[in-house]
């Protein structure tokens, strides 16, 4: 489903700073339907590998495949194409502070097109899924972290992608909401959809027994199935 065929990305050289090597010639192949855990100190690339995927940045060298599409011949006009089969959740929520949770999740549909009707049936189906449908009318600043973070994932269900990007979802959210995020996550893989989690948190990595890909200087140093939180 996605391939990472031996990949680099790296930034030239700016001024008094040196060139900065993100990637080196990586290998990376993720199949549909994984829950896959991407781990590795601050900086060690997991952002830059969702922003190589999704389109928001082009490898220096290499190839990058999703379900058999070469993404370096997909021009830009047409990457759209391939985002919205893929749901990506962020660390710091990005909400509209001046919409409601309903519309912080229709007015995307809105954008994509989608009929006033399935509109009204799909946001409360996603707001049932995340367990949010008392909050529907509720505004961002009047939901814990925990709940922020739920309107997110169910904002990047909405186009039902193929493939969800998790970027550190649990990096802002209380302990105690922590473990309802990730099993959220893991709801949403049992129904088929592939689930790459980016995270440095050792309890989440340690608990879940789903294979885990470690990055560090450039490369990926560790890719186990039922791996364990070692950097």
């Amino acid at each position: 489903m996605i391939f990472f065929d031996k990949v680099s990305k790296i930034y030239p050289a700016h001024l008094n700073k040196k060139e900065n090597i993100v990637f080196k010639d990586i290998f990376l192949r993720i199949e549909k339907g994984e829950f896959v855990l991407i781990t590795g100190k601050s900086g060690a690339g997991k952002t830059t590998l969702f922003r190589l995927l999704i389109g928001e940045e082009k490898p220096t060298k290499g190839k990058i495949y999703f379900e058999d599409k070469d993404l370096s011949k997909i021009g830009h006009g047409k990457i759209h194409t391939i985002r919205r089969k893929m749901g990506i959740i962020f660390q710091d929520y990005k909400l509209l502070s001046t919409k409601n949770v309903y519309e912080n999740i229709s007015y995307i549909m809105e954008a994509l097109g989608v009929p006033d009707k399935d509109i009204e049936r799909n946001v409360p189906e996603l707001l049932e899924l995340v367990g949010l449908e008392s909050r529907a009318y509720h505004y961002p600043d009047e939901l814990s972290g925990g709940e922020k973070q739920r309107v997110a994932i169910a904002r990047a269900l909405v186009c039902n992608p193929d493939v969800i990007l998790a970027d550190e979802p649990t990096g802002n959210v209380d302990p105690y909401y922590t473990m309802d995020i990730i099993n959220l996550l893991l709801k949403i893989n049992e129904k088929g959809t592939t689930v790459l989690l980016a995270t440095h948190d050792k309890d989440i990595v340690n608990s879940l027994d789903k294979r885990v890909v470690t990055l560090s200087d450039g490369v990926i140093v560790r890719d186990e199935m039922g791996g364990k939180f070692r950097l």
